[in-house]
């Protein structure tokens, strides 16, 4: 990659290149806040920029590791979080003008591992109103960075908008419906979904709580792996994060996908989808045979149900999540998020519980079909490279939101990890994405399969021309 390219640079490229002292950190650093200058007044993607912050951390990490005390392959990396992460002495807003000045007075979780591991943080990326579908009324939507008409994904548009424009070597999200997942996709990187509970939730503004996730947004699923395994881990403060042990999935990645076994829906996968998807997946499969895949066609338990049931439980959990502020500040809402939570509201106890029934009786379903296989190939949406113009008809237009949820809320009800991959482009040339979905706390094998389908394919190393 030329000079002028630097910024698209893969982040373990930039890892090995200030550990080595071939550049500093603070001269990543300050190209990155100079990018960042330059790109954001028209994408839009950040919130708030910590240059003090980050060049004094920088700094920090160059004095770290001229003393040879290298601790992680974060170190001395520039990287940014979505503005639902706190950060102490940073506000964070969510989105949301209620928060507009909320400065925290500690880091979440995910954030503290991150300043542990080293890693440079740049600043706070823009979000959808409370992680939701739509943004404020008074923000300013990021801007994909492939064509300014174009989609750039739902909650976590800033995270995916930054990362593919070169504006950090990484980033964090959430996923509650789709949202890591819908922006890797529309921006064209790669992004994991973890199982939820691999990752603690304590310090990030909630949506849903048993819904949502957090999780690494990268131009590759190496780079994926390399923070997913700094956030990954039992946290006294998050009862609900898991107490198993975290792999190291940078040296188990590259076992390849020889003798693994990579199920297929033809019907289920391929009904309804746009055809740069279908060609998409169609290629996927190729490359998962050539890589020495058993690809098996197999029947995903109907997810129908399961998606209308997300809209009712999403609604109530962000109810509870909002109580101190809703219906007191309603005036203050957007009408998107407050109609959420109107529906939460709404809901009776006994349909609740139906929906929670109903949603142990699906994972258990899915649950049984990974008995059979290891890993399940689906597209990431079914619509590739949606427009803004497309998008606003959402609300309305049954069949696109159908399209659009069909393979991504399904496994935040479940709660298996995915990762979303690049896998090709559209005539028009704007990215389609791919998703490979494991057994729950099977991160390792997600990140093999990415990393094995990455080794044959360049569709990750493509970047927007800005």
């Amino acid at each position: 990659m030329s000079q002028d390219q630097a910024h698209y640079a893969e982040l373990l490229d930039v890892s090995k290149r200030i550990q080595s002292r071939q550049m500093s950190s603070v001269e990543a650093t300050q190209a990155q806040l100079a990018r960042i200058e330059q790109l954001n007044p028209s994408l839009k993607s950040y919130a708030t920029v910590m240059a003090d912050h980050a060049l004094a951390n920088a700094q920090a990490a160059d004095i770290a590791i001229a003393a040879g005390h290298i601790i992680g392959p974060l170190q001395g990396v520039p990287i940014a979080v979505k503005d639902l992460c706190w950060t102490a002495g940073t506000k964070t807003s969510a989105g949301m003008t209620i928060h507009a000045n909320n400065i925290p007075t500690e880091d979440g979780t995910v954030v503290r591992k991150l300043r542990e591991a080293g890693a440079v943080i740049l600043g706070k990326l823009q979000l959808t109103e409370g992680a939701y579908a739509d943004h404020h009324p008074s923000i300013t939507p990021p801007v994909n960075p492939w064509g300014a008409g174009q989609w750039p994904g739902a909650s976590s548009s800033g995270s995916g908008v930054a990362t593919a424009a070169g504006m950090c070597f990484g980033s964090l999200g959430s996923d509650t419906g789709g949202s890591i997942r819908f922006p890797c996709a529309a921006n064209g990187i790669t992004g994991i979904k973890p199982t939820w509970g691999r990752v603690s939730r304590y310090g990030a503004f909630e949506l849903a709580a048993t819904l949502d996730h957090l999780g690494p947004m990268t131009r590759s699923a190496a780079d994926a792996a390399a923070i997913l395994g700094v956030i990954a881990g039992a946290d006294a403060k998050d009862p609900t994060a898991s107490l198993l042990p975290v792999p190291n999935y940078l040296s188990s990645m590259t076992q390849g996908l020889k003798g693994v076994r990579v199920g297929i829906d033809l019907t289920w996968s391929f009904q309804g989808i746009d055809e740069p998807s279908k060609q998409a997946l169609l290629a996927m499969i190729e490359v998962a045979k050539a890589q020495g895949a058993i690809v098996k066609e197999v029947k995903f338990p109907d997810p129908q149900q399961a998606i209308d049931d997300w809209f009712p439980l999403c609604g109530v959990e962000c109810a509870v999540a909002h109580e101190a502020t809703y219906p007191s500040r309603k005036s203050e809402y957007g009408a998107g998020l407050a109609g959420l939570i109107d529906m939460g509201h709404a809901l009776s106890g006994l349909d609740y519980q139906k929906i929670v029934l109903r949603r142990h009786d699906f994972r258990g379903r899915v649950d049984a079909l990974f008995q059979d296989i290891d890993l399940l190939l689906i597209p990431s949406t079914g619509i590739a490279a949606p427009t803004w113009e497309r998008m606003s008809t959402l609300a309305t237009d049954a069949e696109l939101l159908s399209a659009l949820l069909k393979f991504t809320c399904p496994f935040d009800m479940t709660g298996q990890p995915t990762i979303s991959l690049p896998a090709g482009f559209t005539p028009e040339g704007m990215p389609v994405g791919c998703q490979f979905v494991g057994r729950h706390f099977e991160e390792d094998m997600i990140i093999r399969a990415g990393w094995a389908f990455q080794q044959a394919t360049d569709w990750h190393r493509r970047h927007p021309n800005i």
